[in-house]
């Protein structure tokens, strides 16, 4: 509804065809004239600034000459805003001024109708959600491969430290072992050695005393018993099953393991080494060619070479086929066994 109010002096309205009952004024440069009177008028800065001041003339003299008019089914009118250092500095920024002014659209609203938003903005506010849901995904996506990195990482070294630690243990065990054995065989050795030094002494004080059957050397022949501080168990001809002929060929001198075996008498041994069902043996041959087999020995002192009567040649013990330690002693002249306790007896030896 228009006013009939008359226009500000100097300020003519001219209607637009086609505008509806009142007509809308667009002022220009000729129709804006001066106004009359003592005013203070601001030097124009710049295109822009002097168009926002017309503007503004224009639309207090819109709203004083035609009051407040409804705009229902009125098209919307778009307004270029200028940015804030335009409006106070007025300078030329030349493109880069015109690209800071924000386009918006203002509405003409009738009753009820709710602000119209720009598509323009709703889809740079989902550009920008969809980024951020991306970033987010991005990280949460490195976090969790860190996080599995980092638990692969900690049960290869826990199964790595495992592996050591078991075989540390194996190893100390094994360690223990070898180290159990070596004690062992170190306290056997010693036991050994000990048996056998104590019979050695024993053999001594034996043969100084005289005891065991008779002396042990005889001054006038040269000849000597095979061992001491022994029992006779078996004799020459005794018949059983534990021999292999039927019969006993020797005779048993019953001692302790590791007990000196003696050469009877001057000679050269000429065999030593293990000899079946006779286990380690000795043979003795004197000078005039008999022979003396030492049968069953736990060791040999001499296994070539002279001898003399009383030298130590080996040591009792159970090897071969025998039922407990003792030395079997064969004489034996041209291949064929004779009665040792005879032989012995015939040179002076009290057996």
């Amino acid at each position: 509804m228009a006013s009939n109010s008359p226009a500000p002096e100097g300020i003519e309205f001219q209607e637009t065809p086609g505008a509806g009952a009142w007509g809308e004024w667009n002022p220009t440069e000729d129709s804006a004239r001066p106004l009359r009177g003592k005013h203070r008028v601001l030097k124009p800065r710049g295109g822009l600034a002097r168009s926002s001041t017309v503007l503004g003339v224009g639309v207090i003299a819109a709203v004083g000459a035609g009051g407040i008019a409804t705009a229902q089914d009125r098209p919307q009118v778009a307004i270029s805003v200028p940015s804030l250092p335009d409006l106070l500095g007025g300078g030329d920024h030349g493109a880069g001024a015109a690209a800071q002014a924000d386009s918006v659209t203002v509405p003409r609203q009738a009753d009820g109708e709710q602000d119209v938003r720009t598509q323009a903005h709703g889809d740079a506010g989902e550009a920008l959600r969809h980024r951020i849901l991306q970033q987010a995904e991005s990280q949460q996506d490195a976090a969790e491969s860190q996080a599995r990195a980092e638990a692969e990482r900690v049960a290869r070294e826990s199964a790595a430290q495992e592996a050591r630690s078991k075989k540390e243990a194996a190893d100390q065990e094994a360690e223990a072992a070898r180290a159990a054995a070596e004690k062992a065989a170190a306290e056997k050795a010693a036991a050994d050695q000990a048996a056998a030094a104590q019979a050695e002494t024993k053999t001594a004080a034996d043969a100084g005393s005289g005891s065991g059957g008779g002396s042990s050397v005889k001054a006038s022949g040269g000849w000597s018993l095979p061992t001491s501080s022994y029992t006779l168990t078996s004799h020459y001809g005794d018949s059983g099953s534990m021999w292999s002929s039927g019969h006993h060929t020797g005779l048993d001198f019953a001692a302790p393991t590791g007990t000196p075996v003696k050469a009877v008498g001057g000679g050269t041994v000429v065999s030593a080494g293990w000899s079946g069902a006779y286990g380690y043996r000795i043979v003795l041959r004197l000078q005039d060619g008999t022979e003396i087999w030492y049968c069953h020995l736990s060791s040999m002192a001499v296994t070539s070479g002279a001898v003399g009567a009383g030298d130590t040649i080996g040591r009792v013990g159970a090897t071969g086929n025998v039922t407990g330690a003792h030395l079997h002693l064969e004489v034996r002249k041209g291949g064929a066994t004779v009665d040792p306790l005879s032989w012995l007896t015939a040179r002076g030896l009290d057996v």
